[in-house]
């Protein structure tokens, strides 16, 4: 039989060692440097692949992208059917002919800021950054790296780039590649995240 006193020192040892997981909990979470992870499902990104007299462009305002602080790994994700065009018409042969969205619905990019550890993200301020990772899009996967711009205000990152892509690496095909529609598509990335 348990006698009231080896309860009463069972009770006391789980009480001690409940405040003291708790004091490690909220310690860890006031920390200065913890992980964040921000991220933004508004994000934008733009493309133009003109190569003759008609503008091919589109813009996408629901770019799904996460960022963590301290490591400087990043993603982006977004739909194919979210680029929008001027031309509804360019919009369906863009899907349909030559993104076979219904197929390849979306475009993903995961990689990392290689100069990460040069971002104070305690103090505002602006930094180049290096990005490099692996873009999907079409099936495909290609190493890509390019340069780009964090900001930080209020303690909120976001980030900028541009960087081009060869179309035919993706394995998109169709008519006009290299006439109406360039060889080379430029991409311009706007993401602002929240945490």
């Amino acid at each position: 039989m348990i006698s009231i006193r080896s309860i009463k020192k069972i009770v006391a040892t789980l009480l001690v060692l409940l405040l003291v997981v708790s004091s490690v909990q909220i310690a860890s979470a006031q920390t200065p440097n913890a992980q964040k992870v921000y991220a933004t499902k508004t994000g934008q990104i733009f493309f133009n692949a003109t190569g003759g007299a008609v503008p091919i462009a589109a813009v996408n305002n629901q770019v799904d992208s996460k960022f963590v602080d301290a490591t400087g790994q990043i993603i982006f994700g977004v739909l194919v059917k979210g680029f929008k065009f001027e031309n509804q018409l360019m919009e369906d042969h863009f899907n349909e002919n030559y993104m076979e969205s219904s197929q390849f619905p979306k475009a993903d990019f995961k990689g990392y800021i290689k100069n990460n550890k040069e971002i104070n993200f305690e103090k505002d301020g602006t930094y180049p950054i290096t990005i490099e990772g692996n873009l999907t899009i079409h099936g495909t996967s290609q190493k890509i790296s390019t340069n780009g711009t964090l900001q930080i205000v209020e303690g909120k990152p976001s980030i900028t780039g541009e960087f081009s892509i060869k179309i035919k690496d993706y394995g998109i095909k169709g008519l006009y590649i290299g006439e109406k529609i360039a060889n080379e598509a430029k991409i311009k990335v706007n993401c602002k995240y929240q945490n």
